[in-house]
């Protein structure tokens, strides 16, 4: 049966969910910290803030924790010392290509949330969110793309350090390739401890999008001996991003669905966050990325049964 994931072109009152006793609340690490303006056409920097706003309207029972923020001496463990330094005391561009200081001060805080986020998910056995983007294309040593550093590889490779964990994966549904998360894999030779898959050519066309739904099953059959997921909930594959173009709303919902369920049948905790998205509406915001990131809330919710939903959403559940 084919699911209309939820879209709106503007912010609308929402109905409140009705929880029961003993639902688990969903733990988001947000700081108003990680929020900057990058002066940038990317919108990632803004997006935090944004994304907290719009998901309250949802209803839904959102714990708030702040994250700790990373030191230079954290980021290390999967970046050069000297290249975090100069980017951090704006000596060296970050990757919205200028030395922003509101950059600089929000990126310890961004790149914070991941890890706390995965501890906490290490922790409940579940999962956790970090609203935040810009990781998959930072390296070892450089900056592009909208990334300055790797939120992934330092939080696969802190807990990594720390015994935290064994195996960590890393599922990148974002519309590009995390080719900055390669070179750290490979740079400090942790291909046996880090399993990281992103689509390439084998999808990414709306004419494989059908068949893409379908193979994230055995693709999260990859993953069965990871102790946790880190998932890159990307927003700019949907069809009308310029950046990207080839899942529909209710593609990328049912993507989203479809790797919370399996990671829940795995039994593998997720710390998800929330990656690329380029879309603006007429008044120029970007309305279209957050109705994504609201579907991506929602398929959380729905795939580990955090709350019962407004009433829109517990339909399309039934349905389901």
């Amino acid at each position: 049966m084919n699911i209309t994931a939820y879209s709106t072109n503007k912010q609308e009152t929402r109905c409140p969910a009705r929880t029961a006793a003993g639902e688990m609340p969903i733990p988001v690490f947000y700081s108003p910290a990680m929020v900057a303006n990058s002066e940038s056409f990317s919108p990632s920097a803004g997006k935090p803030a944004l994304a907290v706003e719009s998901w309250q309207f949802l209803g839904l029972p959102l714990e708030f924790h702040t994250p700790q923020p990373l030191s230079a001496e954290q980021f290390g463990v999967a970046h050069d010392p000297d290249f975090v330094t100069d980017v951090l005391s704006c000596r060296s561009a970050n990757g919205f290509g200028n030395k922003s200081p509101a950059v600089a001060a929000a990126l310890p805080w961004t790149n914070g949330a991941m890890l706390s986020a995965a501890r906490e998910a290490l922790k409940n056995k579940i999962g956790a969110i970090a609203p935040c983007s810009g990781f998959h294309h930072a390296g070892y040593d450089f900056a592009g793309g909208y990334c300055t550093f790797n939120g992934l590889m330092v939080t696969a490779a802190a807990l990594l350090a720390e015994g935290k964990a064994s195996k960590v994966g890393i599922l990148d549904f974002d519309q590009h390739w995390g080719n900055g998360t390669q070179d750290i894999i490979d740079r400090l030779n942790l291909g046996k401890e880090v399993m990281h898959y992103s689509p390439k050519s084998e999808f990414s066309r709306p004419a494989r999008a059908e068949a893409f739904l379908a193979a994230i099953p055995k693709i999260l059959e990859r993953f069965a001996d990871c102790d946790l997921m880190l998932y890159q909930a990307g927003a700019d594959p949907h069809i009308d991003d310029p950046l990207g173009g080839w899942l529909s709303t209710d593609q990328l919902y049912r993507r989203d669905r479809v790797v919370f369920e399996g990671l829940s049948r795995l039994d593998i905790p997720v710390a998800w966050n929330l990656a690329g998205g380029y879309q603006f509406d007429e008044a120029g915001g970007i309305r279209p990325v957050l109705d994504i990131h609201d579907n991506t809330l929602v398929a959380f919710v729905e795939a580990y049964g955090h709350a019962s939903l407004p009433g829109e959403y517990a339909q399309r559940r039934e349905a389901a």
